[in-house]
Order: C-alpha cells, then sequence, then structure tokens
C-alpha cells in the first residue's frame, strides 16, 4: 500500500515537471518576441512603438535576454515563492489577471458539464430502455451527426439563430455595459442571460459523448447475471433500472465527467472568442497574440492543474460508488 502510494506521488510530481515544462518552452517556440513587432527594426509598415533599445531595455526587464536554461530556473524559482510573473501586456501580476477571468470560465465550464452530464444521462437511459425502437434509431442518428459540428462553429449557429435573427440573446460580453442593479438578483440574472449562449454551446458539444456512453454502458450492465437475478426476485423493472443497472453505468460516466471539464478547458478558448466572454480563453488568445510570455505560463499552469485536481476528484468520486475501486 505505501510503495503504490509513493509511486503515486512519484508519477504527480513528474507531472507536474512536465507540465512546467512545456508551459515554459512553448511560449517560447512562437516565432518573434513580445517586443519585436512594435520595435524599429522589424514594424516595416506598422507604427513604430518604440526604438531597438527600448526594446532590449524591456527584454533585460523581463529577463528575456539572458540564457533560456537560467529563465527556466528564474521560472522553477519564482514558483516556490508562488508568483507567477508579471504580465508584459497588462503591467499587473499574472496571479491577478488570471483570477480577473478565471472566474467567468469555471462558471460556463462546470454549469457546462452538470448539464450535458444530466442531459446525456436521461437521454442515454431512455435510448437504452427503448433500444432497436425507432425512437432509439433517430436519437442514436441524430446525435452521432450532431456531435460532427466542431464547437465554434455550433457556437456561431447559435449566435446567429438566437442573437442575430431571434435578439433573444445578447451578442457579446459576460454583463450588459454600464448597467446599473437594483439588486443582486438582477445582476445576477445578467450574467445567467449573457452565459446562456456559451453555456448552451459547450453543453451541446459534450453531450454526445455522455449519451453514447450512458447507452451504451446500459445496454452492457442490462445483460449481466445480477441484472437476470434482481428481474427472478420480482423486483419491478423501475428498481432494477435506477438501483442496479444505472448506478453501476454512472461509474463510467463519472469518469467521463472529469475528462470533459479538461476538453472544455482547451475548447473554451474558441468559444469565449465567438462570444466575446471574458474569460480565461479570450485572455489565453490576447496573450498568445502578444507573445506576453509569462501569462501564457500562467494560465496554462493553472488549466493543467485545475485538470490533475479534477481527475483526483473524480478518482475519489468513482472509489465512493464502487467501493472495490482504491486509489
Amino acid at each position: 500500500m505505501k510503495n503504490g502510494r509513493n509511486s503515486f506521488v512519484f508519477r504527480l510530481m513528474l507531472t507536474l515537471f512536465l507540465i512546467l515544462v512545456i508551459n515554459f518552452f512553448l511560449p517560447r517556440m512562437m516565432p518573434g518576441d513580445p517586443f519585436s513587432t512594435t520595435s524599429e527594426d522589424d514594424a516595416g509598415d506598422e507604427v513604430i512603438v518604440m526604438t531597438e533599445e527600448q526594446r532590449m531595455y524591456y527584454m533585460n526587464y523581463y529577463g528575456l535576454d539572458k540564457p533560456v536554461h537560467e529563465q527556466f530556473l528564474v521560472y522553477l524559482k519564482n514558483l516556490l515563492k508562488a508568483d507567477l510573473g508579471r504580465s508584459i501586456y497588462y503591467k499587473m501580476p499574472v496571479s491577478d489577471v488570471i483570477m480577473l477571468h478565471l472566474p467567468w470560465t469555471m462558471f460556463i465550464v462546470l454549469s457546462s458539464t452538470i448539464i450535458s452530464t444530466v442531459a446525456g444521462v436521461i437521454l442515454g437511459t431512455f435510448s437504452a430502455k427503448n433500444r432497436k425502437k425507432g425512437s432509439d434509431r433517430i436519437m442514436m442518428a441524430g446525435m452521432i451527426s450532431f456531435a460532427e459540428i466542431p464547437s465554434f462553429l455550433l457556437g456561431l449557429i447559435l449566435l446567429l439563430i438566437f442573437s442575430v435573427h431571434l435578439r433573444l440573446f445578447p451578442l457579446a460580453g459576460a454583463v450588459t455595459p454600464f448597467a446599473h442593479y437594483s439588486g443582486l438578483g438582477e445582476q445576477l440574472w445578467d450574467i445567467l442571460y449573457h452565459a446562456c449562449l456559451p453555456v448552451m454551446t459547450l453543453s451541446l458539444a459534450q453531450l454526445t459523448g455522455v449519451y453514447l456512453l450512458t447507452r451504451n454502458t446500459l445496454i452492457t450492465v442490462t445483460t449481466k447475471d445480477y441484472i437476470r437475478t434482481a428481474r427472478a426476485k420480482g423486483i419491478g423493472e423501475k428498481t432494477v433500472w435506477n438501483r442496479h443497472a444505472l448506478r453501476n453505468a454512472l461509474l463510467p460516466v463519472v469518469t467521463r465527467a472529469g475528462f470533459m471539464i479538461g476538453i472544455m478547458m482547451g475548447g473554451v478558448v474558441l468559444v469565449e472568442s465567438v462570444f466575446s466572454y471574458p474569460g480565461i480563453g479570450m485572455t489565453l488568445r490576447s496573450a498568445v497574440i502578444g507573445r506576453d510570455y509569462p501569462l501564457i505560463q500562467g494560465i496554462l499552469l493553472v488549466i493543467a492543474v485545475s485538470i490533475l485536481i479534477c481527475n483526483l476528484l473524480v478518482d475519489k468520486i468513482y472509489s465512493k460508488l464502487d467501493p472495490r475501486v482504491t486509489i
């Protein structure tokens, strides 16, 4: 047991180290640097913002003129002090920038995870109960076809239908600009109103995966001996499905929900760009365009650590649902 725990800790630390390495070197593999596109030598037809001397000054100020291995050691040293650095674009600590935008992303990601999981389980259960019937075939074909639509394209379709043509939802943003709220309830309603389309997009993008997993798992579970034994004992069909079949089918769905958070955190960059939603995805996009190395590193680190934490929580929940599983 102790060796297994030590092995788990070692794998976790190795994963974190690899994440730090990728976070640091990936931004520096992009062409240019944070100041090259605004210096005199590289500006071309663009407006000259700074001279080469000014560029070298800022490169020195942010430590970007040092050898890469020295920059990496400084990066690790600062992380030990919980210092993510200072954003080049926002001119403020990276941690403050992340805390300003991360709650918006976590709100739509967690909401979408809950909605897509619940809806997928309900639809998958209905489809499994009506296996080989017309309703099952129609739903199966529709879900598979629907899954081929990329999330950003789905967002554009929803935006054109519900915002441009029907004018039911706002075109962009997370709150109404310059709005004065009479109370907390009105402010929360405005936030939910603006989040509807981004949440709907992320939920629909992940719905098919949960639906198929629930349906196929339930079909497999209902062929097991303990299900036949339960029916032979005269237990009602509703109890068989809810207490025996569905509970065991939920185990892989719980695992899927944990992975969905990671998938959404990656896809949220495009979705937030479509709706101009001020989350971490839009911030990462701006950081990449501006080659803001500290901010890119900080955002990627937070996303990676969030995914690791979600996976650990999923393992804990999995062990509670199935006591045979040990972490």
